[in-house]
């Protein structure tokens, strides 16, 4: 990259699933690329068998079939190999703050893996793009790198498309910063603000965890616990992530998240 000045790695990464609910899906696809300070790079790609069915509007998305996968690795197989490049690096993607990192740290956590993030930059090209240009990785690669985008929806087409998205926003637009700091703020504008991965919760201004959906949007978790348990104990006989799960045990049992 030519135009981010880099003082650790950075991964920039994609991921092909079963369907758009980070809670409920899984990684069919996941292609990465490290670079590093000096400019070297390593990349990894694989097919990941789910261990359940994809379904046919996913693979109309991304090409990627049962068939495809049947003989492929499970997450947990090649959640070494994914781990070891996250080491110490910072975090790239396209629309990756949103989708990309809550479904994966999801698969990390059940793989037994999970990664702590936190302190880490994440720099979003989607959200410069939709910033700048509102539209899609196809039409940022057009506008940016003034080509067309071919195997869209290919894990690691995406990713190397990604990276040079972002390199040329970076010489494109000269208002934005070239540090990963800054560019991190820019993209994360609303960092620690949720209470979980997969945005279920929110912090209000007491500190308090609040729920972000359902019958009970914007109400406070301590007080539904008390209100209405059965709400908290009908959620846990659906699907949520573990970490939601968690939040929700605790919160029957009297114990309720705190902001740091």
């Amino acid at each position: 990259m030519k135009n981010l000045r880099l003082d650790r790695p950075l991964v920039c990464f994609d991921l092909e699933t079963t369907g758009v609910n980070v809670d409920r899906d899984r990684i069919v696809e996941i292609a990465m690329v490290r670079i590093e300070p000096d400019g070297g790079r390593r990349s990894f790609r694989t097919l990941v068998n789910p261990g359940m069915p994809i379904p046919p509007q996913a693979s109309a998305v991304h090409g990627i079939t049962d068939d495809d996968v049947a003989e492929s690795p499970a997450f947990a197989q090649i959640v070494g190999e994914v781990s070891a490049l996250f080491e110490g690096a910072d975090l790239a993607g396209f629309n990756s703050t949103r989708f990309d990192l809550p479904l994966l740290q999801a698969e990390l956590g059940r793989a037994g893996c999970a990664i702590d993030f936190s302190g880490r930059r994440h720099l979003d090209a989607f959200r410069i793009f939709t910033l700048m240009e509102p539209r899609t990785l196809t039409a940022a690669y057009a506008k940016y790198c003034g080509g067309e985008l071919t195997d869209a929806h290919s894990a690691l087409a995406d990713v190397e498309a990604t990276i040079a998205v972002l390199d040329a926003q970076l010489a494109h637009y000269p208002d934005l910063p070239h540090d990963p700091d800054e560019l991190h703020r820019l993209c994360n504008p609303d960092e620690g603000r949720f209470v979980d991965g997969s945005r279920k919760f929110v912090w209000d201004e007491q500190g308090r965890a609040v729920f972000t959906f359902g019958k009970h949007r914007d109400r406070a978790l301590e007080d539904i616990a008390t209100e209405a348990p059965d709400y908290l104990r009908w959620m846990l006989g659906k699907d949520f992530s573990d970490e939601v799960t968690t939040i929700l045990r605790e919160a029957l049992a009297g114990r309720f998240p705190g902001r740091s």
